[in-house]
Order: structure tokens, then C-alpha cells, then sequence
């Protein structure tokens, strides 16, 4: 053990610095998972409004310029990026009767429905300038305070558990109920609330329906934050605590930096980055898409969300395996590049004049299908590159001698951002460079400019995760040299030291 590490370790000696060292190599109850994964419903919510919704509303609906809306969350994002890693390092070094974590996870409830419910009810007859100003206050509002949330919420996944598989099943648990909850909403509002009427021939279009959808988000945000919090406590008091640091604010930057230099986490983060974004992009064009390319109607769009919900059934049911055969690392790459592959080939080949023509049902048969697969396998890449922030946690323990859960995943959580706020720039970047038409209607759109946009879509897209896979094979974490860090921890506390023999397939 090297001087730099000694000096970093944890003020904790003798058995109780054992005890809290030694591997928690514990299978969780069903229940701790759901209760766990019950809480990214609110963030699934609110990264569903932001990433389908909120550029069409403000643009199509409140009428503000489509590279405004972009700008405006743009600003708000790198506002934002400073506030994870403050909350994960605070998170880190907090104690209560509470926990470290729980409560930022309870003060952030009420205000997130709230700030949330008033990013979808603007101000009538403000001007353009005021418009903008109130887009970047309660877009940077709700995201400071899901912040607050998610940060601790998502740190609670290295806490519960440090066994390989049982992480990647607990963050299937987590990406399941933040697609689903996400997508049930969306689904609903599709439904029931963005419907046509006398004044709004197209539903997506109608401006009390985002009233609604406001409301019924803000409520189901609220209660699956508290039911999580509240359901989750009871563990808190068996999490491992290593003893109280003060530090100053020279010192608590140098800890920041020394914790974000391991090697597999700037690898994973980066690569997390730029698929979030490619992610972001597909996201925020995926209405215009839908409305504009393939002119789908409402009811065919819940169809469309309907068939999501098959595609988190599956990625919930797929992804221990796939890590358990082929590692972490290895799973996610094989599932990117399919998803990919199947989500571009319909758009590839409308653009080669190959599929049948729009208002055909066998063109929409096509679609669900496709869509289905590749965000079934999109789900699963995700989940698994979540787990893999797990087990940096150790890594990063042996290295510096601290436990950082709160930091490693704030940059998870500003990554998971970054799939509404780059991808509502980007996109509108893209309407801006094709000139798509404000106040657009389905089927009178030129063709020209519904060409144009798939055409700089699609290499943006694809670009993006080429660029993450990429950068993923610089995450060097395999099960065996997890093992034997925990090991290494074990010994170096006095503790019982954790084997786990490494799976065919897997270095």
C-alpha cells in the first residue's frame, strides 16, 4: 500500500474498520429491488417530457423558435453539470439519523413535482425574450432538484449491494421502472390527453393537453419518489460508513479530481456521454420522426409506446444473462451495435425507396416491430454501462481509500441528462439546417426538407455511437479483477477476503 493511499484511507481501525470493509456479497430481496427501482420513475418522467415533448411544445405549440428551445436547454445543461458532482460529493460526506443519502432523497419530492408542473403551464402573452428567460428558469428548476434526487437514489446501487451480478440485476430493476413508468405516462397522454379537438386537428398540437400531462407527471413524480425513499430506509443503517472528513475546498477539489482520474470511469463516462447524446438525439427527433416522416397519427404513436413496454420486458429478462455470459463490457458493445443496426434500416431504406408508402399498414407493422427490438436492446446497452458505475466504486476505493458512490454517479447522472439537453440542441440544430417550417402540418411538409432531415439525422446519429463504443473499450473492469479488488479491500482491512471464478467468455 502505497504513502498516497495510507494517507487518504478512511479515519476507521482495528474490527470495525473490518467489518466495514468486508465484501457485502449479498443477494437482494425482490422487494429491495422494486422498492429501488420504483424511484426512477420520477426521473423516467421527467426525461421522457424532456426528451419527446418539450421541444415540440415549446416550439409547435407555445411558438418559440426551435434553435431557442435548443439553446435554452443547452444553458441550463452546463448550469446543471455543475451541480452532480456538488451533490455526490456532499451526499458522500453527509450523516444524519437519516443516512447519507436519504435525505436530499426526501427534501427533493415537493419540489420537483412542483417546479416540474410549472414548466408545462408558462405565462400567456409573455414575449419571445420572456418566453425564453422562463424556459431556461424552470427547465434549470426541476433539473437542479432531480438532481438532489437522483444523485443519492442512484448511489444507492453500490451501497446495496457490491456483488457483480446482483448490481447489474438491481440496475435492471432501476432502468425498467424508469423506462416503463416513463413510457405509461406518455402513453396516457397520447391517449387521453393529447386528443384532437375542434380548434387542434393533430392531438400533438393541442396546448391543454400539456396541462394535463403537467399535472398527472408532477403527481406520479411526487409519490414513487417518497415510496422509494420510504421503502428503501430501513437498509440505510447497515450501509457502510467510513468516519466524518472536514475538508476544505482546496481539499475537497483535490479529492473530486483524484476520484474522476481512474481510468475505466473516464473511459466509461465519456463513452456513456456520447451515447446519451446519440440517445438524446434519436429522442428528441423521434416525434418529428413519427409525425412528420412516417406522418403516424396519435393513436398509431400509443401504439408505438405500447410496444416500449414489450421492449423493457425483455431488457429486464436479458440483461443478467448476457453479462453473466459475456461480460459487462463485451454485452454492451454487442447490443449498441444491434440496436443501431435495426433502429437505421427502415429510415435507410425509406430513403432508398424500398419500404411501402406512408398510411399503409404494412409500413407501420415494420416500424413497431423495429422499434421494439432496437429499444429493447438500446434499454439493455444502457442498464448494463449503469452497472458498470457500480463497480468502479471499488476500484476507486483501493486506489484513493475513499468510497465515493455520491461522485462516480453524479457523472451517471449528468450523463443520463445529456440525453434530453444535447439532444433537444442537436435536433433543433438540425430542424434549423433543413429550414423545417414552424406551425408544420403532417403531409404538407415539402419532401425536400423531410429528406434533408433524415439525411443529417442519420450520420450524426450513428456517428455519436460509433465514438462510444469507441471509447468503451478503455473500461478495463472485468468479474475477475472485481473479485479481486474486493479481495484486496478485505485484506488490507483484516477482513475475509470475496472470490468469484470469472465466466466462459469473459477475461
Amino acid at each position: 500500500m502505497t504513502a498516497e493511499v495510507a494517507e487518504g484511507l478512511p479515519n476507521i481501525t482495528g474490527p470495525s474498520r473490518a467489518a466495514s470493509i468486508a465484501p457485502q456479497l449479498n443477494k437482494l430481496p425482490l422487494t429491495t429491488k422494486l422498492l429501488y427501482g420504483l424511484g426512477s420513475v420520477a426521473f423516467g418522467v421527467k426525461d421522457n417530457g424532456f426528451s419527446y415533448l418539450l421541444l415540440l411544445f415549446y416550439n409547435q405549440v407555445v411558438g418559440l423558435p426551435a434553435p431557442l428551445v435548443g439553446l435554452a436547454i443547452m444553458i441550463v445543461m452546463v448550469v446543471d453539470s455543475f451541480m452532480d458532482p456538488i451533490i455526490g460529493q456532499v451526499s458522500d460526506n453527509w450523516r444524519s439519523k437519516l443516512g447519507r443519502r436519504h435525505p436530499f432523497m426526501y427534501a427533493a419530492a415537493l419540489p420537483v413535482a412542483g417546479s416540474y408542473l410549472a414548466l408545462w403551464n408558462p405565462p400567456h402573452g409573455l414575449s419571445q425574450g420572456a418566453m425564453f428567460a422562463y424556459l431556461v428558469v424552470a427547465a434549470l428548476v426541476i433539473r437542479t432538484f432531480i438532481t438532489f434526487y437522483e444523485v443519492p437514489s442512484s448511489a444507492l446501487a453500490a451501497e446495496l449491494t457490491q456483488d457483480y451480478d446482483e448490481r447489474t440485476a438491481l440496475m435492471s430493476y432501476r432502468y425498467f421502472f424508469a423506462w416503463v413508468g416513463g413510457l405509461l405516462l406518455y402513453l396516457v397522454t397520447f391517449l387521453f390527453l393529447l386528443v384532437p379537438d375542434a380548434h387542434h386537428k393533430v392531438g400533438q398540437t393541442n396546448p391543454a393537453g400539456y396541462s394535463r400531462y403537467g399535472l398527472a407527471a408532477s403527481a406520479l413524480m411526487f409519490v414513487t419518489i417518497l415510496i422509494s425513499a420510504t421503502g428503501t430506509q430501513k437498509r440505510a443503517a447497515a450501509f457502510r460508513v467510513q468516519a466524518h472528513r472536514p475538508l476544505g475546498f482546496i481539499a475537497t477539489v483535490r479529492e473530486m479530481i483524484a476520484t474522476w482520474s481512474n481510468r475505466s470511469f473516464l473511459f466509461l463516462t465519456l463513452s456513456g456521454l456520447a451515447i446519451a447524446m446519440a440517445t438524446g438525439l434519436a429522442a428528441a427527433m423521434n416525434i418529428y420522426i413519427n409525425t412528420y416522416f412516417w406522418e403516424f397519427t396519435s393513436r398509431q404513436f400509443a401504439i408505438l409506446i405500447a410496444g416500449v413496454f414489450i421492449s423493457a420486458f425483455l431488457s429486464l429478462f436479458a440483461v443478467a444473462p448476457l453479462a453473466r455470459r459475456f461480460g459487462k463490457r463485451g454485452a454492451a458493445t454487442a447490443l449498441v451495435i444491434a440496436s443501431v443496426t435495426i433502429g437505421a434500416t427502415p429510415m435507410l431504406l425509406r430513403l432508398a425507396q424500398i419500404l411501402p408508402a406512408n398510411h399503409t399498414p404494412q409500413l407501420f407493422q415494420i416500424v413497431f416491430i423495429q422499434s421494439i427490438l432496437s429499444v429493447a436492446l438500446g434499454i439493455a446497452a444502457t442498464t448494463l454501462i449503469g452497472a458498470m458505475v457500480a463497480d468502479v466504486v471499488e476500484d476507486g476505493e483501493w486506489k484513493t481509500g475513499r468510497r465515493s458512490e455520491g461522485l462516480f454517479f453524479s457523472a451517471s447522472s449528468l450523463t443520463a441528462k445529456a440525453v434530453s439537453g444535447v439532444g433537444i440542441f442537436a435536433a433543433s440544430m438540425i430542424l434549423l439546417l433543413v429550414h423545417f417550417p414552424a406551425d408544420a402540418r403532417p403531409g404538407e411538409v415539402p419532401e425536400a426538407i423531410i429528406r434533408n432531415m433524415a439525411l443529417v439525422y442519420l450520420p450524426i446519429l450513428i456517428g455519436l455511437y460509433v465514438i462510444g463504443l469507441m471509447l468503451l473499450r478503455g473500461y478495463g473492469i472485468t468479474r475477475a479483477s472485481h473479485a479481486e479488488t474486493l479481495s484486496r479491500l478485505a485484506a488490507r482491512a483484516g477482513g475475509p477476503a470475496a472470490t468469484a471464478a470469472p465466466r466462459r467468455g469473459e477475461a
